[in-house]
């Protein structure tokens, strides 16, 4: 997500189609039900919608200033240039597509997105993006999550064209889905200045409870897309992120408001994500909650390897929690040791840890089931 004082997060939910691209949905199978294996030649396709926690770089070839196209983002990849990741070096989705055997998938958005590079999926997410409409206002030009549904339509119209739509609806009911929203409707919305229009219509948990339920709608789209095994992330913990510490702590005690708001916001997307399950009659749907794995990082970081779990690496001001990481900012030597990379986003190592809870976590993290899991299965058919 974005730093309040730069960025300011985003949008989303804009009107969604009802049309389906594919015929009737194939529903998800049951553990034990998969009725052919994994095969090395084509790994699972990926897709990915979301904010900066996930963009690959789409946001490069908008005119919008949510972007992370400058030194010393990707500092720590083979090039040591960045690429429009938020991290010092590979983001979430980057770790997802090594455990599916697969390249990075491309930002949809990219000239080198074509051919070939189709079959591995898409990164449709953009930073800045939120739930509402109203968040990020103040952006240019950003891809809401309505916009970025559109493209999973055009996306798999592409692939009809080149595999005939019986290989692409196995395709696309057979990959992975992760999407990552709701931390920008917080920060950069609710919490973005003292007095907000959605402070003045909503308590904040009602708020939460609005949110929750215009998340279902875009979860609900991507089924009726032909999605079959999506990985839903809540928040983190918001209170503790440098960026909100800087403007709202002076000792490191996490903010009460956005850590509450993580709080109301998580056991009820997983609730929500049951219930649609049990309404769709299908595992379609998985809870990751990533607000107790970053939990356990703030309460015991040298347990997890970290030595800083409040400041960030790159930035400056209190906690190096104001504004953007850029060639001026103070950067850390030692990346490892830091949970934070910028004031919202983590590092590459705390990505690697996250990922690995994804892949093998418990229901305390996933819920109902694992990545793992989930590849063990092997595909719908």
């Amino acid at each position: 997500m974005l730093s309040p004082s730069t960025f300011l997060a985003i949008l989303i939910l804009v009107i969604f189609s009802t049309t389906n691209t594919f015929a009737a949905p194939v529903r998800a199978a049951k553990p034990g039900a998969a009725k052919q294996p994994q095969t090395p030649q084509r790994p699972r396709a990926f897709f990915v919608f979301g904010d900066s926690l996930v963009d690959n770089g789409n946001n490069n070839y908008l005119l919008t200033t949510a972007r992370a196209d400058s030194p010393p983002y990707g500092v720590d990849t083979p090039t040591h240039l960045p690429s429009g990741r938020f991290s010092n070096g590979l983001n979430i989705p980057d770790l997802i597509s090594q455990k599916l055997g697969a390249p990075p998938t491309l930002p949809y958005l990219s000239p080198q997105f074509n051919g070939d590079n189709l079959l591995i999926g898409a990164n449709f997410a953009s930073a800045g993006v939120g739930i509402l409409n109203d968040t990020g206002f103040q952006f240019a030009n950003i891809i809401k999550i309505g916009q970025q549904i559109y493209y999973f339509e055009e996306y798999q119209r592409r692939i009809i064209s080149m595999i005939g739509i019986d290989e692409a609806r196995r395709l696309v009911n057979n990959a992975l889905v992760l999407i990552t929203l709701g931390g920008n409707d917080f920060v950069n919305n609710y919490f973005l200045a003292p007095i907000t229009a959605r402070r003045l219509q909503f308590n904040l948990e009602d708020y939460t409870t609005f949110l929750i339920s215009e998340y279902k709608k875009v979860l609900q789209r991507l089924y009726d897309l032909g999605s079959r095994r999506v990985l839903v992330t809540g928040t983190g913990p918001l209170g503790c992120v440098p960026g909100e510490l800087a403007f709202r702590s002076t000792d490191g005690t996490c903010a009460a408001e956005p850590q509450l708001a993580a709080n109301l916001f998580n056991p009820k997307l997983v609730a929500m994500i049951k219930e649609l399950n049990k309404e769709l009659n299908s595992d379609a749907f998985v809870a990751v909650n990533a607000l107790n794995r970053q939990n356990d990082f703030l309460n015991n970081p040298l347990a997890f390897g970290f030595k800083e779990a409040r400041v960030a690496c790159c930035g400056q001001g209190p906690f190096n929690g104001v504004g953007l990481c850029t060639r001026f900012s103070f950067l850390c030597p030692d990346r490892q040791n830091y949970v934070f990379w910028d004031a919202y986003h983590p590092t590459e190592h705390a990505n690697k840890m996250i990922v690995e809870t994804i892949y093998n976590g418990t229901t305390e993290h996933m819920d109902p089931m694992n990545l793992q899991t989930i590849m063990n299965m092997g595909l719908l058919y």
